[in-house]
């Protein structure tokens, strides 16, 4: 089993909807989105452990992680996943 390293790019949600989201940059599409930081850490790796386990199914390769500059005003999480 190897570990991946996937950045998740944090925002705030819109003012008058609260919250936070995130995108995975190396897993196009995978996005999470929570009401706490806390909630939003557990429903990200769910969102990527599924998007994996779709590319599995298919038969594709799971992207290496990178290294990425961070947008401002967003929070930047490293997220380590064995695959």
């Amino acid at each position: 089993m190897k570990i991946r390293t996937f950045t998740v790019i944090v925002h705030e949600a819109a003012p008058d909807e609260g919250g936070f989201w995130a995108e995975v940059k190396e897993l196009p599409g995978c996005f999470a989105s929570g009401e706490s930081l806390d909630e939003l850490d557990g429903d990200v790796k769910d969102a990527i452990e599924a998007y994996i386990a779709a590319l599995r199914e298919t038969g594709q390769p799971v992207p290496e992680g990178r290294d990425l500059d961070t947008e401002q005003n967003v929070r930047r999480w490293e997220i380590y996943i064995a695959v």
